[in-house]
């Protein structure tokens, strides 16, 4: 009697395999495919409810363009904010500002990064992916040349030139800003070794200030004039040195100058200082033009050129009013939707300079 009992199970495990083997695989494969189909229509009929969550979640992200900017404390999100401010057009098109690591990782943000359309970045920026990505030329296009980042060598009273500065310490500012990367670029390009450091330029002037640690120059490099150099107050002696612009500079960079106009508290009047400067562009990912994305990009450039006379006037920030719509960027093309407005505005693609 216990024997039959325990074998139960197996009888029933018996008959189930039978029935298995007798129904034809054809009818298997239809009953799996009905009940998938059971399940994607039990998914989609969804509620009233349900339906309006899932629009809004559609309708904002159809025209949304993702703007790599740059740091808090930065120049380029300060852009990247007037700019969003200024194209927003609602459902239309709405441009995310996003804080970065800096204009420098804003290359890698646009390459890697899911949700990035456009970023600003540093021109040289582009020298550290000659090796990684050989073709970024192509899959990076300018849609503007935002305005110059000019670079600002200050240094102690007993430094006369560069050359002086080879085995002194040298501050180029934390890690992540302009200063940080362009600086020691530069630097090497012209053949100064110095001992760098990255530390607040704050830091290093007050050690500049009081001659302790070693500090001979801080190395800013940002629009000019520099607020810490305006409304500083230095001892005689403290200075800018001068930067020429030679072939080895040619390839990113632009020359520049500083003047009493910017720091008349450091600099004659009269007196015209060489530098070089580093253009800071809005460029964008080359997406294919029969995408969504480069789409979205394209009514972003169309919205931003055409309101240019808004970013100009009170409010925004005054180095729009130097934007020169026409103006190129050293190594790379410019975005096709970019060029096709400035091609049918012709008359009016220059802004006053």
């Amino acid at each position: 009697m216990n024997r039959l009992i325990a074998s139960r199970p197996l009888l029933v495990l018996a008959a189930l395999a039978a029935l298995l083997v007798a129904i034809p695989p054809a009818q298997v494969d239809a009953q799996a495919k009905h009940a998938r189909t059971h399940a994607r229509e039990q998914r989609h009929s969804s509620s009233p409810q349900q339906t309006a969550v899932t629009k809004p979640q559609e309708t904002i992200n159809a025209w949304t363009v993702g703007l790599a900017g740059g740091l808090l404390e930065g120049a380029p999100i300060h852009f990247a904010a007037e700019m969003a401010r200024v194209v927003d057009d609602g459902d239309n098109l709405h441009v995310l500002p996003v804080v970065t690591r800096g204009p420098t990782e804003n290359v890698n943000s646009l390459l890697y990064l899911r949700g990035i359309d456009a970023a600003i970045i540093n021109s040289d920026s582009l020298d550290e992916y000659k090796n990684q990505v050989p073709d970024i030329q192509h899959k990076i296009a300018y849609v503007l040349n935002l305005f110059p980042s000019e670079l600002h060598v200050f240094v102690r009273p007993e430094i006369q030139s560069l050359a002086d500065l080879t085995g002194k310490k040298v501050n180029f500012n934390t890690l992540g800003t302009a200063a940080a990367y362009s600086g020691p670029l530069i630097f090497s390009r012209l053949g100064l070794d110095v001992e760098k450091t990255f530390i607040p330029h704050q830091v290093a002037l007050e050690q500049m200030r009081r001659g302790d640690g070693g500090m001979a120059a801080v190395v800013f490099i940002t629009a000019k004039p520099v607020d810490a150099f305006v409304r500083g107050r230095f001892d005689p002696g403290f200075k800018f040195l001068s930067v020429p612009y030679n072939n080895k500079l040619e390839d990113y960079y632009l020359p520049s100058t500083l003047d009493a106009t910017d720091y008349p508290n450091l600099i004659k009047q009269g007196e015209h200082l060489e530098t070089i400067a580093v253009p800071t562009a809005l460029v964008a990912f080359n997406w294919p033009t029969n995408s969504n994305r480069y789409e979205r990009v394209a009514r972003f450039v169309e919205h931003l050129f055409s309101r240019l006379d808004k970013l100009q006037g009170p409010g925004f920030d005054p180095k729009w009013k130097s934007i020169n719509l026409a103006a190129s960027v050293p190594g790379l093309t410019r975005f096709p939707a970019a060029q096709a407005w400035l091609d049918s505005h012709t008359h009016g693609s220059q802004a006053s300079q």
